[in-house]
Formats: structure tokens, sequence, C-alpha cells
């Protein structure tokens, strides 16, 4: 239980312009060749494919740590990404390594395009930068974002467990993020518990969301988004590990609450309990080895 009043993922619009006022005194031009960027980078090399969680989440780290609530530092990320990703990238481009080429184990693919994750953070800086000096003239009602009902434990926030396998995934402002326009209130929350490393768990707690919204049936069918998600999140980790050599692997557990429903994902023995009204509610049958599969069950999310 937390003994600290909890955070609410809410902030007052007069809040908004203050906060981009400090961020332009703290960094009043764009950032020169030679300045690097402020925030640790997401590796040497990113797949195309993995540009647009990788940066989400360095902009949400870094503006969250300046004092940004949720809704404001998800509508700021979403906008300084989406416009990176409207621009040609190929500048970025790498070729990849001697080690990729010399695998003929599995059959023939097309090859993945990789980009220099310094250049492309130290460019998207300024992007953000761009944004945030827009703003400053006009915020955009969208930045305001709905007061969000979403009180997380300040318990939650500091026991994250940083400096050992896990990560945790904490995004109220869901919609902001990506820029969901449709009617439907999003929060997600999740749990990776690594195993063998970091790398697996901190990729799903970076890519499992970003691979949701991207879901054409995320409206209609959460449920099935959150299988391909997970599925097409699993694919990437492969690529990632097959190219730098990485040996770790993670469990899962994720909430995606869509309006009043709750939906549930998971793979491995994470587990979800809802306290309701003082008593446990069932939600979920974690995935371990001794777990007897009843008759007509598929095992699935």
């Amino acid at each position: 239980m937390a003994s600290e009043a909890p955070q609410q993922s809410s902030q007052p619009a007069e809040e908004i312009p203050g906060f981009l006022d400090a961020f332009l005194c703290d960094f009043p031009a764009p950032l020169s060749p030679e300045n690097p960027a402020p925030w640790k980078l997401p590796g040497t090399v990113l797949s195309q494919e993995e540009v647009e969680g990788e940066l989400a989440d360095l902009a949400l780290g870094f503006l969250s740590s300046r004092g940004a609530s949720p809704p404001l530092g998800s509508s700021l990320a979403h906008e300084a990404v989406s416009q990176l990703l409207q621009t040609d990238l190929s500048e970025f481009r790498k070729l990849p390594g001697q080690e990729e080429e010399e695998d003929d184990d599995e059959e023939e693919k097309a090859p993945v395009t990789l980009l220099d994750a310094k250049g492309l953070a130290h460019t998207f800086f300024n992007r953000l930068w761009e944004v945030c000096s827009q703003w400053q003239k006009q915020v955009p009602s969208t930045a305001r974002g709905p007061p969000g009902p979403w009180l997380v434990s300040m318990h939650a926030i500091r026991n994250t467990r940083r400096k050992m396998e896990d990560r945790h995934v904490c995004l109220p402002a869901f919609n902001q993020l990506f820029g969901l326009s449709d009617p439907t209130d999003r929060a997600y929350f999740a749990v990776f518990d690594g195993h063998g490393g970091v790398d697996a768990a901190r990729y799903a707690a970076v890519h499992v969301h970003t691979n949701v919204a991207r879901q054409p049936e995320l409206p209609t069918d959460p449920a099935r988004a959150l299988r391909e998600a997970f599925r097409r999140t699993d694919e990437m980790f492969l690529g990632k590990a097959k190219r730098e050599r990485l040996q770790s692997g993670t469990t899962g557990v994720c909430a995606l609450i869509a309006g009043k429903t709750l939906h549930i994902a998971w793979l491995g023995d994470s587990q979800v309990i809802l306290v309701q009204q003082g008593q446990v509610v069932k939600l979920m049958e974690p995935h371990r080895p001794e777990r007897q599969v009843r008759k007509g069950e598929k095992k699935k999310l």
C-alpha cells in the first residue's frame, strides 16, 4: 500500500506554458552538431521499425524527469516523433555488419534497414525543441488532454528496480502518445520480468505498447491487438538478438484499460491482481511449466 499521496496524471492548463518556458530557458537554441543530446542513446543502431518506440521512450523519460505531466509529455513526444518520421531518414542509414551476412541457417530474407542511433537521437532532440518552441506560441488543445482519473502509487514509481532485470511501464496518456483520436480513453500498464539479462525486458517495455497502437483492430478488438503486439514484438526482438548476439528473455503482463473495460495480456508467470472492495478477483492463470491445459483450452494470451 502507498503511504504517500498518489500522483495524478493530469496537469492544469496554466502549467503548460510554464513548463515550455523553463525548457526553452535551459535549451535556448537547437543543439549544434558538437553538442551531444541530453539523453542516453538506445544502442548504436535501430531498425526502421524500432524508431517510433525508441524515440518516444527517450522523449517520455526526458520530459518526465523535467516535470512534464503524462498528457503533456505524451503529446510532445507524439508530435516530435510524427514530424521526424515524415522526413527522409536515409541520411542515417548504416550498412549491416559482416556478421549478419554470413548467417545462412535461415531462408534468405529482405535485408533490415539499420539507422545510426546517435545521429537520430541528436536530430530528434532538435525536432522536440522545435515543437516546444512552436507550442510556446500556441499550445494545441490536444496537448492539454482531459483530466485523467489514474492515480499512481509513489512506491510503484520508486521501486522500478532499474538496476535489476525487470521493467515497468505506466502510460496513463496512451491516446496522446500515439495521436489516437477515437472517443475511447485508454491507459496502459505493464511489467516485464527479464531473465538472463535486461535486454528482452527493456525491449518489450518499449515496443509492446507501440505495436498495440499500430494494430488497426485496436478500437474494435483490443484482445486481438494485444496478441498481435506480443507476437510482433517477439519477432522484432529475435531479429535484434540475432544481430547483436543477445540471449535474454522475459515474461510479460499488460493491462490495457479501454473506456470502462480492462484487458489483460500475459506470457509467462508475471501476474495481475485486481482488488475490488477489499476482495481479490482472479483475472488470469499464469503460464507456469506445471500448469495443466484443460481440454478444449488454447494456450494463448
